[in-house]
């Protein structure tokens, strides 16, 4: 029972990390990376489909993406899509291929950025600790139901313990390497 409660506060745990990892990976810096435009959505034809299905994207160089479009009937839509995405982006159209060049970053970008990051690691944070709480109200109810003695339940509570500990120990670690990529001029 209490191996059941860890093992799934583990797993949610590693849930909140990896939609971390997501949301940084949208936090943009000066580098071009293929990911910061995996928000953005084409329509093609009447339905809203990501980027990616109707694009190849690939980094020309350290501040560029270039997207070779499938379908040229699209180019426009594509376009339009990166204008209108909330990344501030303009691109370039070039025949079959639109370049997007990514803009220097300025120092209030930059700590704009940093802000978002941070708030993004918070609530990954308020994440793991609602989580935490989930498992030791599911460890309480056990010793309510006299399945297992108050020791098992304090040890169980230890061990959620530590997993958040180690979650948000991760979490931070993630926070610094982030801000240190945006800071980095």
């Amino acid at each position: 029972m209490i191996n059941e409660i860890k093992q799934d506060a583990q797993e949610r745990m590693k849930k909140s990390l990896e939609s971390l990892a997501g949301a940084f990976a949208k936090i943009r810096t000066g580098r071009a990376h293929p990911s910061i435009l995996d928000g953005v959505m084409v329509s093609y034809y009447g339905s809203d489909t990501p980027l990616r299905q109707v694009a190849n994207i690939t980094v020309e160089d350290s501040r560029t993406l270039a997207l070779t479009i499938f379908d040229k009937s699209m180019i426009q839509a594509v376009e339009k899509a990166i204008m209108t995405s909330d990344l501030g982006l303009n691109p370039a159209t070039a025949g079959t291929t639109i370049r997007v060049p990514m803009p220097a970053l300025t120092e209030e970008t930059r700590k704009g950025f940093t802000k978002q990051a941070r708030a993004e690691a918070e609530n990954a944070r308020v994440a793991v600790r609602n989580i935490r709480r989930d498992a030791l109200a599911q460890l309480k109810d056990l010793v309510k139901e006299k399945e297992i003695s108050e020791d098992e339940e304090r040890r169980g509570q230890d061990d959620v313990q530590k997993l958040t500990d180690k979650y948000v120990a991760e979490i931070d670690k993630a926070l610094e390497v982030k801000e240190n990529d945006l800071m980095a001029v």
